[in-house]
This record gives C-alpha cells, structure tokens and sequence, in this order.
C-alpha cells in the first residue's frame, strides 16, 4: 500500500437538477464525481489510457444538500503492474453556516489498456 497524502481534485457545487424527488443529491451524481476525481489521480501515475473496473467500498455517511461544495480528495492506495487504486473521501462545505463534513468514501480500481484493450503495464 501506497500511503500518500490526499489530493484535493474536484470541487463542485450541488445543483437541483442532479437530486432526488426528496431533496437530497442522488448517490449516483456523486458516485460520478468520485470516479471523474479518481481518473484525473490516476491519470497522471500512467502513460496508457486506463478504464475503471471495480468500485468497492462506496459508503454514504452523510447526505449532500443542494448548495452545498461536494470537494473530492484522492489518494492512491496501491500501484500494480495493470491496476492503479485510489481511495476517495469525499467532503461538503455546507451551504448554511460553511461548516465541513465528510459525507462519503470509496475504493476505485483502474486498468491501463493499450490500443486492443487489453491490460498493459501501467508504467510503460
């Protein structure tokens, strides 16, 4: 394991179009935030195009609100000869009174790819 220090990548305000009949964002908005801030990480640690393969580990502590500043730190977890992990912690700065929450985290695993697809080594 790889123990680096988090990487804020993404900061993003909440908007009404991407939440729920009941108010709150939809997991699925911000499943997709994590994994567009868990590509701009691993990106940079592979010269190959790589492709998400597995999301682990996902769990939602706290809900996010409309207006609130979804911020998504990375860090990489594990480097292999294919895969590149990177863990996600996800804060918000809520909208009423600025106050930082951690609302979520998760575990996302990418595959350097070569022309045909298939797996390459990631530092080649």
């Amino acid at each position: 394991m790889i123990e680096a220090a988090r990487e804020l990548v993404i900061k993003v305000v909440a908007m009404p179009g991407d939440m729920n009949p009941d108010g709150d964002m939809f997991g699925g908005w911000i499943m997709s935030q994590m994994d567009l801030a868990a590509y701009l990480h691993a990106r940079k640690l592979s010269k190959a195009r790589i492709v998400t393969v597995a999301i682990d580990n996902i769990v939602f502590h706290k809900p996010v609100y409309v207006g609130d500043c979804l911020m998504c730190y990375a860090a990489t977890e594990r480097v292999g000869r294919t895969s590149i992990t990177v863990k996600i912690n996800v804060d918000v700065e809520r909208k009423d009174g600025n106050a930082v929450e951690p609302v979520t985290e998760g575990r996302f695993v990418f595959v350097a790819i070569g022309t045909d697809r298939q797996p390459v080594p990631v530092k080649g």
